[in-house]
C-alpha cells in the first residue's frame, strides 16, 4: 500500500487560464473554492496532504520583461497561509501542506505561524521547506542577492533546529487548562530556548500552546546532496522528480543510507515521488491525449525559456538556440535540474521543446492500465508513493479522485479510509 499527495504546481496561484476544462478561472482567482473542492475530492480519495508550492517574485529574467510571467497567470501567486484554515475547515483528515523559505522567514514568525495553524486545521498543517533561487526573490527581502546555493541549505538546517527549539519552548503537560485551579499553564514548564547559532538568535519560548501534532509535519524536495541531507535530517515526507524505476529505486536506497546516518530510521520519512497521470476511456485515446499535450508543449518554445529562466536566474533568451547548452555552472537555482539538462547533450532549443513538469515516470492509459503501472513501479523503486503533478482543473481532480483512486483503493494499493485525527499520524501509519 502506498501514499498518495497533489503538487500544487504554483501554489495558491491561477490554473488552466484560457485553457479548456479549467471551469470558471475569472471567480476562481484569489477565492478558495477551487483548492476547497480539490481537497474534499482527494479527501475522499484518501490522499495524505495536498501541498501548495509558493514564491515572492515576479519574475522579469526572461527578455528582461514580465510579460511571459503574467501574459497566462502562471507566475501570480497569493499568500497560502490565510487559505490553509479555510481549506481544513471543509476537510477532517486531509493534510495540507503550505510552502515557506527559510531564507526570508525568521525561525520564531515561522515556528509561532506553523503552530498556530495547527491549531487552526486540527492537527493537519505540514510545512514544506525551500530556500528559494531567485535573485529578485532575495531582493524583495532587501538582500543584494541570493546566499549561494550550498550556503542556503546550512542555513535552513540551522533555521530548522531554531524552529524545533522553539516548538519544544513549552514542554509536554506544560498547557492545563485547569479550571478547578484557575491554572491555563504551568509556567514551570515553559522555557527560554536562547537559541545562539552562526546564522540564527532567538530567545523564545513562544507565546501559543503546542499544537495539537506538537511539532508540523515537515516535507521537503532535494535532489541536490545538501538537499537530500537537508530532508534526512529533519523532514517526515521528501518530494522526488528522479526519472526512470531505477532512479527511484536509488533515491529511495540513498535517502535510507542519510537517515541511518543521522540516527533516524528509513520509516521515519515518506518519499513520494512526482507524477501527473494521463487518463482516458481506452489506451489508444489516452496515448492520444498524450501526444497532443506533447506537442503543445514542444511548442511552447518561449514559455519553456521562461521557465527555464526563472529556475535558474539566467536569461535563456540571450543564447543559441540552436548550440550546445550554455554553462550552468554559475546556476544559483534549481541545480539538480540544470544538471539533468546539461547531461542529456541536447541543444537549447531540443531541452525547451521537451521541457515540462519533470515526472518520476510516465502514467498513460485507462484507470485500470495506470494503477497497474504504479503498482509495479512503487514495487521497483520501493519508495512510499506518489504526488500528482497534474494542473489543479475540476476535471483533472475528479479523473483522479473518482476514476483513478477508486480503482487502486479496489487494488488495495492506497488507504481506504483514515486511522487517524492527525495529519503525521495518518502519514506514518504504514
Amino acid at each position: 500500500m502506498f501514499h498518495m499527495g497533489w503538487f500544487l504546481t504554483t501554489g495558491f496561484g491561477v490554473y488552466g487560464w484560457n485553457q479548456p476544462w479549467s471551469g470558471n478561472v475569472r471567480s476562481d482567482v484569489g477565492r478558495p473554492d477551487l483548492f476547497v473542492d480539490t481537497a474534499t475530492s482527494l479527501e475522499r480519495a484518501g490522499f495524505d496532504y495536498l501541498m501548495f508550492e509558493d514564491s515572492s517574485v515576479l519574475p522579469d529574467v526572461f527578455r528582461g520583461s514580465f510579460e511571459s510571467s503574467v501574459r497566462g497567470g502562471q507566475a501570480v501567486r497569493f499568500d497560502p497561509m490565510p487559505l490553509m484554515p479555510l481549506v481544513a475547515q471543509a476537510t477532517s483528515r486531509i493534510g495540507i501542506v503550505a510552502t515557506a523559505a527559510t531564507t526570508f522567514y525568521p525561525p520564531f514568525l515561522a515556528a509561532r505561524l506553523y503552530q498556530t495553524l495547527d491549531h487552526l486545521t486540527d492537527g493537519r498543517i505540514g510545512i514544506n521547506l525551500v530556500t528559494a533561487s531567485p535573485h529578485a526573490a532575495a531582493q524583495n527581502y532587501g538582500l543584494e542577492k541570493h546566499v549561494e546555493h550550498d550556503l542556503r541549505y546550512e542555513m535552513a538546517d540551522e533555521w530548522m533546529q531554531a524552529v524545533d527549539a522553539l516548538w519544544g519552548s513549552w514542554e509536554t503537560g506544560a498547557l492545563q487548562m485547569d479550571e478547578s485551579t484557575g491554572v491555563f499553564a504551568d509556567h514551570t514548564k515553559i522555557h527560554h530556548v536562547d537559541f545562539e547559532g552562526g546564522f540564527y538568535r532567538t530567545r523564545g519560548p513562544l507565546n501559543t500552546p503546542p499544537g495539537p501534532q506538537g511539532r508540523p509535519v515537515i516535507c521537503q524536495a532535494g535532489g541536490s546532496p545538501a538537499g537530500r541531507n537537508l530532508g534526512a535530517t529533519h523532514a517526515d515526507t521528501i518530494i522526488s522528480a528522479v526519472v526512470g524505476v531505477d532512479a527511484m529505486k536509488a533515491y529511495r536506497d540513498d535517502i535510507s543510507e542519510r537517515l541511518l546516518a543521522v540516527g533516524r530510521k528509513p520509516s521515519d520519512v515518506k518519499v513520494l515521488f512526482l507524477v501527473a497521470p494521463i487518463l482516458a476511456d481506452t489506451d489508444a485515446e489516452a496515448q492520444e491525449k498524450r501526444d497532443r499535450m506533447r506537442a503543445a508543449q514542444a511548442a511552447n518554445i518561449d514559455g519553456n525559456l521562461a521557465a527555464m529562466s526563472y529556475f535558474t536566474s539566467m536569461d535563456f533568451s540571450k543564447f543559441d538556440l540552436d548550440a550546445p547548452l550554455p554553462d550552468l555552472s554559475e546556476n544559483n537555482g534549481h541545480q539538480s535540474t540544470m544538471a539533468d539538462f546539461a547531461r542529456s547533450g541536447k541543444t537549447l532549443r531540443e531541452i525547451a521543446a521537451n521541457h515540462r513538469t519533470i515526472e518520476s515516470i510516465e502514467l498513460c492509459g485507462t484507470t485500470e492500465t495506470v494503477a497497474g503501472q504504479m503498482a509495479e513501479a512503487m514495487e521497483h523503486a520501493g519508495g512510499d508513493g506518489f504526488l500528482i503533478a497534474s494542473p489543479v482543473t475540476r476535471k483533472n481532480v475528479a479523473e483522479i479522485a473518482d476514476g483513478l483512486a477508486p480503482v487502486l483503493r479496489r487494488k488495495g494499493l492506497i488507504r481506504s479510509g483514515y486511522d487517524y485525527a492527525h495529519f503525521r499520524d495518518n502519514l506514518l501509519a504504514f
